[in-house]
């Protein structure tokens, strides 16, 4: 899984720091070569998400459990990292990078995305769907249970062709029931029930052929394609069969790849834009930004994403601990 992570991170970073950043400079040197299919990264990405988040729903008790957890596993590493991509733009008067003070508030929610206001660096767009998946996932869990899931996710997917067939279903509906991405979400959950022994992979097959048809249906031929390329990844995944792709360098990074996201973008921006400007050819620029993207993302994973996650999360547990012998005090979901 980490590998499949690192695979994405250099995904994200080529195809950023190549397409993303000739689109947004054309006016300034760049390598000579375009990574388009990277932009498909993001759907590797929603599947792995599809499939980790019983990582969390599997141990928790209660909705705040659930809260508590993904807020230690975001935010402190998201804080940092736009304070950092702050202060790098405002140092480099990047003002093409900036956004207002208004949507900077915003930023220190995590919630820009809901109120249509820009992200501190643009890769903070799929932070929008990975919390309103999130809030979809603890719903089923609350509400209906894990136990009867693949039911719900072909409604789920029935919904979404309701989006299809209603263009003017209003944004914050589709934003909030993510069904822009919803087949790919329902990839990675489908392969993690049978991979946990829950169910078979004929039992999945027809809500996994419900989630390709619906991707066929609704997106174009090359989203199709990485839809069943995506399908037989994880099946190969749960069977054991990419353990070809374990190298030390891809799970190292698929282990930083959260920090490594959060930061790479923007700040890589300014350092391939400043070494343009002094006249070093755009590879330089193009390893350099790799390489402090890497340090970067490097450092925030070991001294914020990892501490501060564990910190919150074990002072959590001793206020649950605490909590739990108080008089009156009611038994946790199980």
């Amino acid at each position: 899984m980490d590998a499949l992570r690192g695979i994405g991170a250099l995904c994200v970073l080529i195809f950023h720091y190549s397409t993303r950043f000739h689109e947004l400079f054309p006016q300034a040197a760049h390598v000579p070569f375009s990574f388009p299919g990277g932009n498909y990264r993001v759907l590797l990405f929603f599947t792995i998400s599809g499939f980790a988040i019983f990582f969390t729903l599997d141990r928790i008790g209660t909705v705040a459990d659930f809260v508590v957890n993904r807020f230690a596993r975001l935010y402190p590493a998201y804080l940092v990292a736009m304070l950092l991509t702050l202060s790098v733009e405002y140092l480099a008067q990047a003002t093409q990078l900036l956004v207002g003070p208004v949507a900077i508030l915003a930023n220190f929610t995590m919630l820009q995305g809901f109120a249509f206001l820009p992200e501190v660096d643009g890769a903070y767009w799929t932070l929008t769907v990975e919390i309103a998946f999130y809030f979809c996932m603890i719903a089923i869990w609350k509400f209906v249970g894990i136990r009867r899931l693949e039911p719900v996710l072909a409604c789920w997917l029935m919904v979404r062709w309701l989006y299809w067939a209603w263009p003017d279903m209003p944004e914050r509906i589709i934003m909030l029931l993510v069904l822009r991405y919803t087949p790919f979400f329902v990839i990675g959950m489908l392969a993690y029930r049978v991979w946990r022994g829950e169910r078979s992979l004929r039992q999945q097959a027809p809500y996994a052929l419900l989630a390709l048809l619906s991707i066929a249906t609704m997106e174009t031929w090359d989203v199709t394609l990485v839809g069943c390329i995506l399908l037989a990844a994880f099946v190969a995944l749960i069977h054991g069969h990419l353990r070809f792709l374990s190298l030390r360098p891809l799970v190292w990074l698929g282990g930083i790849s959260y920090s490594f996201y959060l930061i790479h973008q923007h700040v890589g921006f300014v350092i391939m834009l400043e070494l343009a400007k002094a006249g070093y050819s755009p590879w330089i620029g193009f390893a350099a930004a790799f390489t402090v993207a890497l340090l970067l993302g490097t450092a925030i994973n070991r001294l914020v994403e990892r501490p501060a996650g564990e910190a919150i999360l074990a002072r959590w547990k001793r206020r649950r601990g605490a909590g739990a012998v108080l008089p009156g005090a009611t038994p946790s979901q199980t």
